[in-house]
């Protein structure tokens, strides 16, 4: 554990801005230095403890923005989430849903089913930090995903074997820990179960959908499944999994891909070893004494020194990006109707909430980035901090004019870049940025026009700091 006396204030609020970027999306300044009056331990201590705050006031954003409160419309409801991402005082409540939603990747253009979907979001957040048999399980009995992997088609002596499968090819242990006989034994195991028809969509809108198991449906003999016998049904299947030392396994390396640095994709486990397999280990034995308890093995995750020492060691996903430029720049007091068009924003580079491509989810970490993504992304951070009025942008620029108008070219810039987040940048990149911020002359705050100058010239410095290579990176 890092002892939280021994290190400097600026050492102390990088230590909490590196953890606020993997919780959450990140934090501005001022909210980081009111975090630091927490011990680091405490405060994690709260993020895993997401009852102690409300979530975020939608009620401006629903006057400004109404059709965000339609499940119907999927485009404001990811727009919104981001929204709650870039807003909300328990972030990790809100991530941990966008962990759920990578691993069980189902999506929109399937069920069409906007209340479903929504719902199957909502689950993610109730029990994202809870017991992983708890997690699965709500998973299983979930409308949207019976629908997305064919269970309500499943039924004795007719089985649909999606949901087994992908069970535990993707969902839970991994390609390698199982056999087809495993599949088959599961898929059998979750027959009959399936959901309540909702009424039709049309002409008022879509209706939520509910579980129901059929008991008649059931295949009620006996199975086999990763050498255990009896006769299961899909909760017998979920307690096997959860004991499995593969499980642990698999979900911790997907917590260590999300939350501290770039994995290679999922398919290449099976041949790959982790980067850290002493990270992975340590919450492999925290999931299976904790008998899969999240917060658990969160907890000994946020406090590892392997996680603290991972800064800027992961691309950030679309949403991520999007929704932290948001909390650089900061939200109006009264909300803009450009939240709408955030789904758009991310679709174009690469990541469409509540409609991944596949059942695998989105790859991750270098294969978010392409010559048009990256463009995409550099256009959207740069048209963030264009206008000073904007609280974020006008919170940093009275921070540097604080500071008065004495300050060098480097200064200036190793300013910036603590106020944009203790930004870490190569040497050229650095030298890039003196370089333009001496083009613009000393910082001048004695007159009004002075000032003014001054703030666009700090802007241009903001710009090009969220346009370096170095600024994609959590």
């Amino acid at each position: 554990m890092t002892t939280e006396i021994s290190i400097s204030t600026d050492e102390r609020i990088a230590l909490i801005g590196h953890l606020m970027r993997r919780v959450g999306v990140g934090a501005s300044r001022d909210r980081l230095e009111s975090l630091s009056e927490k011990s680091y331990e405490q405060l994690v201590e709260d993020l895993l403890s997401p009852n102690l705050y409300a979530d975020p006031d939608v009620d401006l954003l629903d006057r400004y923005l109404p059709q965000s409160a339609s499940p119907d419309t999927g485009a404001t409801w990811a727009a919104r989430w981001m929204y709650n991402l870039a807003q909300s005082d328990r972030p990790l409540m809100e991530k941990m849903a966008l962990f759920w939603h990578h691993v069980f990747a189902t999506a929109w253009y399937k069920a069409e089913n906007g209340p479903a979907i929504v719902q199957h979001m909502e689950m993610f957040r109730e029990v994202g930090l809870g017991n992983m048999r708890d997690i699965l399980l709500a998973l299983s009995r979930d409308p949207n995903m019976i629908f997305w992997l064919d269970n309500s088609e499943s039924r004795d002596g007719a089985v649909n074997e999606n949901y087994g499968r992908e069970l535990l090819e993707l969902f839970s242990m991994g390609i390698g820990t199982y056999t087809e006989t495993d599949v088959k034994m599961a898929a059998r195991a979750f027959t009959g179960w399936t959901f309540k028809q909702p009424i039709p969509l049309y002409p008022y809108g879509g209706y939520a959908a509910e579980f129901i198991y059929h008991p008649e449906q059931h295949d009620n003999s006996e199975k086999e499944f990763l050498g255990e016998k009896g006769n299961f049904n899909g909760e017998d299947i979920i307690d096997i999994i959860v004991k499995q030392e593969a499980c642990a396994r698999f979900i911790s390396r997907h917590l260590y891909n999300f939350f501290v640095a770039d994995e290679p994709q999922v398919p290449a486990w099976s041949i790959t070893p982790p980067q850290d397999q002493q990270a992975i280990d340590e919450l492999t034995g925290v999931f299976l004494d904790s008998d899969g308890d999240l917060t658990a093995v969160m907890r000994v995750l946020l406090n590892a020194n392997w996680f603290k020492d991972a800064r800027f060691k992961k691309i950030k996903s679309p949403a991520e990006f999007v929704a932290g430029a948001l909390v650089l720049s900061g939200l109006p007091e009264t909300p803009d109707p450009m939240l709408a068009s955030l789904n758009a924003a991310t679709t174009a580079m690469g990541q469409q909430l509540l409609n991944p491509p596949t059942v695998e989810g989105w790859h991750t970490g270098k294969e978010w980035l392409d010559s048009g993504t990256l463009t995409e992304r550099v256009n959207f951070a740069v048209n963030q901090v264009a206008e000073a009025s904007l609280p974020g942008v006008s919170s940093i620029l009275s921070k540097i004019q604080s500071h008065g108008d004495n300050l060098s070219s480097e200064e200036l810039v190793n300013l910036c870049l603590d106020l944009t987040g203790h930004v870490e940048i190569s040497g050229d990149t650095h030298a890039a940025l003196v370089d333009l911020a001496s083009q613009g002359g000393q910082l001048q705050f004695d007159t009004e026009v002075n000032v003014t100058e001054s703030q666009k010239q700090i802007i241009r410095l903001l710009q090009l700091i969220v346009s370096a290579p170095e600024y994609q990176f959590a």
